[in-house]
């Protein structure tokens, strides 16, 4: 329908024009003149100023609807004006008016992103500083499709939606406006009025930075970081992470230390504290759950509010580059937790974004999840899939991460995760798959493994889905690890019973060797296994004190030694006796006690004997890089096994007892004879053991042994964990 300029005019008063730019702005109105037409709510005079040569002022006359003024000019070309608005006050406030400018998004771009395929639609979407026609401003864009008008409010124009009316880019749903002037720092929102005729106050999905909780509105923000880590980038591209050391200390960055006064501490504080002690430790990367700006702090992150900003909780932006730049300088890698199976229901974000459910699906079957509480992204919406994919890239492009880790892929993949019968739509073969989320996952690890072919790709994935760390042409998810949960709930349940009770249960020990090389594992002891009741580590443990700390450290020492890569919590090497709060952190004061201190001391050393030991990491997804001597041993819960290198010479030799049973003279089988030299025991008395072992070098006999031809000799020690190493 053609409606004339007096329905437009009121349409843009309303608040109800797809196209004010169409309207109002510099237009020619016949050959050699132009027509200036502006939208000056309030204003009881209005003239405009032209920026060019000319430098002339005209003043405007006030059309039939109220707040709509115009002149027309004899003009043979375009040029740009500044607006200067009188009011009763007798105030008088000057600025460019932002429609006469051209769009600042190419056809292209929306093609790509309505395609859901826009690799850095970050740099399109959001609010962007740019000069646009040789003046400085700020572009602003946002997808809101059903809208009836979209405007950008802000302090810089009291938050009052009649003014900056974005335009709709013809079919894209997208909405934009270049507003002259507007600089870095500003708050800003949009107010979205719906197909209903209700109005929305939203954050931008795309803003990079939010004002601290629980203040919301999104801030312009332009980086200015200069990168200092092209060491550790070149490096990285030619390390084969399979065939290196893995070992992730996971910090909530929140907790991890607090100051005196109570406060926590900022990307830069932990810049110059996390980074040494990480490093001290013998760590080789940080994993942060997530810093995504969250308006809750008991999610811990985990429900994300601010996809592409860093929460400001910590420091600007920049601050957090800084922090990732300074772990890659001192060789320690950083991995990002990433949330793409769900976000809140909080009003402000993308919840019924455009007063529809756009980023999500209308059925709640579909669309929510009911152990969360939160809503699900419609991985079938083209834009939707854009916006994750554009988010993954972000964050590995922008901030430098050496690799995401992927939170709830289970509840991704399957449509009765966590229902019942009822609850859940089956897909179009009836299948509990879902679909539309297993094509968005091979392709975003795709596209990440085109562009970074060596960022690192971890699933959170609790169930037995065949192939996630398979090859996406291989018909597999893509990724490049996956933790590990079947080994952590069956050893974490292992270890908690009391020894005399553990040779029944001698298979929650061994059975993850049957399917070690199903998939390129990690194994963790994360977060979620100190809170919610699950007690602490240490907690776990049966036994009097002593005992406790023995059989921490060799749930420990078996992980190190176990195949596969290695995540330990923040915190956990303290052994602290209580779960983690995250209002309290890590306690440090535990340092103090000397069963604590020694417990860091044998984290410390543990790290350290796994970077230093290519048998521990060379070979941990080949079947060749294991052997077990002796499996079978449940009645005196010991277990014996080799962990092989490349090179033989580089073999370790490993031993785990159990129990509290010392044994003076224990025999095992060897492979090659030679002298054979204990490198590691967990029950040091540096480490707060017994010390009653301490062996030194063992020459193997000619005995048959383990179905072995040779064997040697040795003490072990109660509740331990012994390395032997061939030294001839």
């Amino acid at each position: 329908m053609n409606l004339t300029l007096h329905q437009k005019l009121l349409n843009i008063a309303r608040g109800e024009y797809h196209d004010p730019h169409n309207v109002l702005g510099i237009h020619e109105s016949s050959p050699g003149k132009r027509v200036v037409r502006v939208f000056v709510p309030d204003a009881n005079r209005v003239s405009i100023e032209r920026l060019d040569q000319k430098k002339k002022t005209y003043p405007l006359s006030p059309l039939e609807i109220d707040g709509f003024w115009q002149v027309e000019i004899h003009s043979d070309v375009f040029f740009h004006y500044k607006i200067h608005a009188g009011y009763s006050d007798g105030n008088t406030y000057s600025y460019i008016d932002p429609y006469q400018f051209m769009p600042t998004i190419s056809e292209n771009d929306l093609y790509l992103f309505n395609k859901g395929d826009h690799r850095f639609v970050y740099e399109i979407l959001g609010a962007h500083p740019l000069t646009h026609d040789g003046i400085l401003g700020v572009r602003f864009a946002v997808w809101a499709p059903t809208a009836r008008r979209v405007s950008v409010v802000g302090d810089f124009n009291r938050w009052d939606g009649r003014f900056h009316q974005m335009r709709e880019m013809g079919s894209s749903g997208v909405w934009e406006i270049f507003i002259p002037e507007a600089r870095e720092g500003v708050l800003y929102k949009y107010e979205i009025y719906t197909a209903a005729r209700t109005i929305r106050i939203k954050t931008d999905p795309y803003a990079q930075y939010f004002q601290i909780r629980p203040e919301n509105a999104c801030i312009v923000y332009q980086s200015t970081h200069q990168w200092q880590d092209q060491v550790w980038i070149e490096k990285r591209a030619k390390t084969n992470v399979f065939s290196s050391p893995l070992n992730i200390y996971e910090v909530h960055v929140g907790s991890w230390r607090h100051k005196e006064d109570g406060s926590v501490y900022s990307y830069r504080d932990l810049a110059r504290e996390l980074v040494p002690y990480v490093k001290t430790m013998g760590y080789t990367h940080i994993e942060f759950l997530p810093i995504m700006e969250h308006p809750f702090d008991a999610s811990w992150g985990y429900q994300v509010t601010g996809y592409y900003a860093p929460t400001s909780r910590f420091g600007i932006p920049d601050d957090l580059k800084y922090l990732i730049d300074e772990c890659h300088q001192e060789g320690i890698g950083v991995i990002l937790d990433w949330v793409p199976a769900h976000f809140p229901k909080d009003d402000f974000a993308l919840a019924r974004f455009d007063g529809t459910a756009l980023y999500e699906h209308e059925d709640t079957r579909l669309g929510e999840h009911p152990d969360w509480g939160t809503y699900i992204f419609n991985y079938g919406r083209n834009e939707v899939k854009n916006f994750l994919l554009a988010n993954a890239v972000y964050w590995l492009k922008e901030f430098h991460a050496d690799g995401l880790r992927m939170d709830a892929v289970a509840s991704m993949l399957y449509l009765d995760y966590s229902r019942k019968a009822g609850e859940w739509i089956p897909n179009k073969y009836g299948g509990n798959e879902n679909l539309e989320a297993i094509e968005f996952l091979k392709h975003v690890n795709s596209v990440i493994h085109e562009y970074f072919p060596d960022a690192l790709l971890i699933a959170e994935e609790s169930t037995a889905w065949p192939g996630v760390t398979r090859p996406v042409q291989d018909n597999g998810l893509g990724f490049t690890f996956k933790w590990n949960m079947g080994w952590m709930n069956d050893f974490l349940s292992y270890m908690s019973k009391d020894p005399i009770f553990r040779k029944y249960h001698h298979n929650e020990l061994t059975f993850s060797m049957l399917y070690a090389y199903s998939e390129n594992y990690i194994l963790v002891l994360s977060h979620d296994e100190v809170v919610h009741g699950k007690r602490s580590l240490l907690s776990k443990m049966p036994g009097d004190d002593w005992q406790k700390f023995a059989n921490f450290k060799v749930l420990l020492g078996f992980m190190i030694t176990h195949p596969g890569k290695k995540l330990l919590f923040m915190g956990s090497e303290l052994a602290p006796w209580h779960e983690w709060n995250e209002n309290q952190g890590v306690e440090w004061h535990l340092l103090q006690w000397e069963p604590h201190k020694n417990a860091k001391i044998y984290v410390e050393h543990l790290n350290k004997l796994y970077l230093n030991e290519p048998a521990l990491w060379e070979q941990d997804h080949k079947p060749e890089g294991f052997e077990w001597i002796d499996v079978n041993n449940a009645d005196q819960s010991i277990i014996s096994f080799i962990r092989h290198g490349k090179n033989y010479q580089e073999d370790l030799l490993v031993m785990c007892n159990f129990t509290p049973e010392t044994y003076f003279e224990f025999r095992v089988g060897v492979n090659i004879p030679g002298e054979y030299q204990e490198i590691f025991n967990s029950d040091a008395k540096i480490y707060y053991g017994s010390g009653v072992i301490q062996n030194s070098t063992h020459s193997s006999v000619e005995i048959p042994w383990n179905g072995r031809p040779h064997s040697i000799s040795f003490g072990l020690s109660p509740l331990s964990m012994i390395i032997f190493k061939r030294i001839n």
